[in-house]
């Protein structure tokens, strides 16, 4: 590799292991063999070579995260199924997580990095949309990004912090299903409840009685 590429390599390697902020220039050219004049000469910054990096990041954990998916779309064995394969490979995706994190928690402090964050944001829901609901990526529509690929995201987001701080207390993928079940038949129960008297269920009741 010539230093382009050694550069890269360093960079991914110090994100993992120290995060944006703490990582220095000094770090890359030691992880990468390569000197302090060749950031500049190829990436013109630290900060625009940290941002390739975290975009190399997210692109090797997408491409090797290919889950065995069962269950029809939308039902609870593919939810569950969905959040195995997540789960499964937690311990790789952790320094993109955690860069992730950095970047949402920085606020204005590292605009380059957050910019890049935003601009994948669309993609990224699209994509979990498309593997929770089973429907192709071509085939959502600007809403169904927004509603379903927005919830899908959140979920993960929270479980990915959990995780984080708390790896032995985080929701596993059996946990999060029952959740999903018991949160899926309160509002369907609620749902009969409130066509029944208009009121929910003391509007039931009162009806009955």
């Amino acid at each position: 590799m010539g230093h382009r590429e050694d550069l890269l390599e360093g960079a991914k390697k110090c994100l993992a292991e120290k995060g944006f902020v703490r990582t220095t220039a000094r770090d890359i050219v030691n992880a990468s063999g390569a000197n302090l004049a060749s950031i500049g000469y190829h990436y013109g910054s630290k900060d625009a070579l940290l941002t390739q990096a975290f975009v190399e990041l997210a692109h090797e954990w997408g491409d090797a995260f290919r889950p065995d998916v069962t269950g029809e779309g939308g039902s609870l064995e593919r939810f569950r199924s969905v959040w195995e394969g997540i789960l499964g490979r937690r311990e790789q995706a952790a320094p993109m997580w955690a860069a992730s994190m950095e970047i949402a928690l920085s606020r204005d402090a590292l605009p380059e990095l957050r910019e890049t964050l935003l601009a994948s944001e669309p993609e990224g829901r699209r994509g979990l949309a498309s593997m929770f609901t089973g429907t192709p990526e071509d085939e959502l529509d600007e809403r169904d990004v927004r509603t379903l690929g927005g919830l899908y995201q959140a979920l993960l987001t929270g479980v990915m912090t959990q995780w984080l701080y708390d790896p032995e207390g985080a929701p596993t993928a059996q946990e999060l299903t029952e959740a999903m079940r018991r949160v899926a038949e309160g509002l369907l129960g609620a749902k009969a409840g409130s066509g029944r008297g208009g009121t929910g269920a003391k509007g039931g009741a009162d009806g009955e009685g």
